[in-house]
């Protein structure tokens, strides 16, 4: 049940922001066009910024990033959801998405790296090129989605393997 509520609240803001950017979306205007009472979104999320964090996680939780097919898949649905992600992009007025991104993506590959090396925690060093990256991957990623870049998300995916330090790769592939 709660899974679904944070659904049909995060289907409403994506429908509200179709028409108006982040800054002018308030959670009221969540909570009247969901039909639903302020206690219950607060109960679901912090605020509108967070509601965008979830939303982005949700979408990226089922994507392998260490597979490109899986990770083109993900770039290409935030494509099909353009006016979503580029206003999510765009507003600056709080924690912007794309550092939102960046976090759960290095927390994505430290987890992995851990896993792979079978350690509790990670070098200064490692830690280090995983945030390096993961900032780099987000940047183009933001780059690619607002550009309106030519280049598929396949391509882009390939490029960002590529650009991948060294000391990553053999941890990864």
């Amino acid at each position: 049940m709660a899974e679904r509520t944070k659904l049909w609240i995060a289907q409403t803001l994506k429908k509200l922001m179709e028409t108006k950017d982040v800054e002018k979306v308030h959670v009221s205007d969540i909570c009247a066009t969901a039909e639903i009472e302020r206690a219950t979104f607060y109960y679901h999320f912090r605020d509108k910024y967070d509601l965008i964090a979830w939303i982005f996680a949700h979408e990226a939780d089922d994507t392998d990033i260490l597979d490109a097919d899986s990770a083109a898949k993900s770039m290409e649905k935030m494509r099909s959801d353009y006016l979503f992600y580029k206003r999510a992009y765009e507003d600056t007025f709080q924690t912007p998405l794309w550092s939102y991104m960046l976090e759960y993506f290095a927390d994505r590959y430290s987890q992995i790296a851990k896993e792979k090396l079978g350690l509790k925690n990670l070098d200064d060093a490692t830690i280090y090129a995983i945030r390096f990256y993961c900032y780099g991957s987000v940047g183009m990623t933001r780059e690619w989605l607002l550009s309106q870049c030519p280049l598929s998300a396949k391509e882009v995916v390939k490029s960002m393997y590529k650009a991948m330090p060294e000391e990553l790769k053999k941890i990864f592939f």
